[in-house]
């Protein structure tokens, strides 16, 4: 088993060592279009040589992670997922991604099942908000899935932060706003979005993760990292596939 930590660094910055990493896409797809996007505009390049090579199945057919997690479902997403990292790896791929938190449950299943690491955008999302000066407590918006999994609690835990989440009410609203308007290519509720976010902060949230990459598709549609209140994992995911690519930062 591969640790999900370990991924290859950058060179020295005269002659990088880059390698070509792996997309887990499709879970949901406009999250996947979001990271892709992402990645090329988080890469200082100048010509098409200079960006990031990647191999992306964008596998929308992979079993709801939520539903599975809540037991909903019994259609499991782990060894669909599991294949998928394997094809990937067939493919020489020197890392993978999987573009979805709630997704992150399955993780050490999917690395169990190849020998290059996997990327961890819970971990990795976590890393950035510990080291932010100030924060102590920190409110996640996410799937249900995602937070009946505690990835984000044991994370940010484990980093000596405390959580705080969404009440029931508030709760389906975020639900509403990821499966009926961004997963079902509906406008979001930007404004419940927000109220949301502003009841965690009233509950003692110094920073608001995006937790949910169908919430970062909404980041990215209307700049909601400007005010400096949100951190979005999909954003954070970007940069660091970049960084462990072995390119250079715009």
């Amino acid at each position: 088993m591969s640790d999900p930590g370990q991924v290859p660094p950058r060179g020295d910055g005269t002659t990088p060592h880059r390698v070509e990493v792996g997309v887990i896409g499709g879970v949901g797809p406009a999250a996947t279009v979001c990271f892709l996007d992402l990645v090329v505009r988080r890469t200082a390049a100048e010509r098409d040589q200079d960006h990031v090579d990647l191999v992306v199945l964008q596998h929308a057919g992979i079993p709801d992670r939520t539903a599975y997690i809540l037991g909903r479902s019994t259609e499991d997403p782990g060894p669909v997922m599991a294949a998928d990292a394997r094809r990937l790896e067939r493919l020489g791929v020197g890392f993978v991604v999987v573009p979805c938190n709630t997704a992150h449950h399955f993780t050490d299943e999917v690395a169990a099942a190849v020998g290059v690491p996997v990327l961890s955008i819970v971990d990795e999302t976590a890393d950035e908000v510990a080291a932010r000066p100030g924060v102590t407590r920190v409110g996640v918006l996410a799937t249900s899935g995602t937070l009946a999994a505690q990835v984000y609690q044991r994370a940010f835990e484990d980093r000596g932060l405390s959580v705080v989440v969404p009440d029931d009410a508030d709760q389906d609203v975020v639900m509403r706003i990821i499966y009926d308007e961004v997963k079902a290519g509906r406008p979001a509720d930007v404004g419940a979005l927000h109220a949301v976010a502003d009841r965690l902060r009233q509950r003692g949230a110094d920073v608001v993760v995006l937790g949910c990459t169908e919430l970062s598709v909404v980041a990215a549609e209307h700049d909601l990292l400007a005010d400096g209140g949100y951190v979005d994992s999909l954003d954070v995911l970007a940069r660091r596939t970049v960084e462990r690519a072995g390119y250079p930062l715009r």
